[in-house]
């Protein structure tokens, strides 16, 4: 019994300290926000929707695994990969994306980062076709950038 009552008194601590902070403690493990990180890591070269920057933009990213995989766990897991060690032959772009913008380098994240960055690019996606030449459909393109 003593040691149940040590246990809630532990237990009661931590939850007055995160009332009265607001926060976690350290080594307590929290949800990590998928936008914050690519806010923070990815959009420097990433819009999320055309015109690119410096590489493919997020929305026919995400259009891209979904075609590619049926459920959202399998299609984060590889992402995930990708993101933590890209290789040409895991990339799912057509090669004139490679050609034009490169292959991006490995980016030096958590398990958990990566896993919450995948998540938010795989939850963009709303549906409708972002195929070859889709852009933003207002016909101003050079057909350069995402041709079959």
């Amino acid at each position: 019994m003593k040691h149940s009552s040590k246990t809630f008194s532990v237990a009661l601590a931590i939850g007055i300290g995160v009332l009265a902070t607001g926060t976690l403690p350290a080594n307590a493990s929290a949800a990590v926000d998928g936008k914050a990180v690519f806010d923070k890591n990815c959009s420097v070269c990433h819009s999320v929707s055309p015109p690119p920057k410096s590489a493919p933009p997020i929305l026919p990213i995400s259009a891209r695994y979904h075609q590619r995989f049926s459920s959202r766990a399998e299609g984060i897991k590889y992402m995930a990969d990708f993101i933590k060690s890209p290789s040409k032959e895991k990339v799912l772009a057509d090669q004139q994306a490679i050609t034009r913008f490169g292959l991006m380098p490995p980016i030096p994240l958590s398990a958990e980062e990566l896993n919450a960055v995948a998540a938010w690019v795989w939850d963009q996606y709303t549906g409708g076709s972002w195929g070859p030449g889709r852009g933003q459909g207002r016909g101003a393109g050079q057909g350069d950038c995402y041709q079959q």
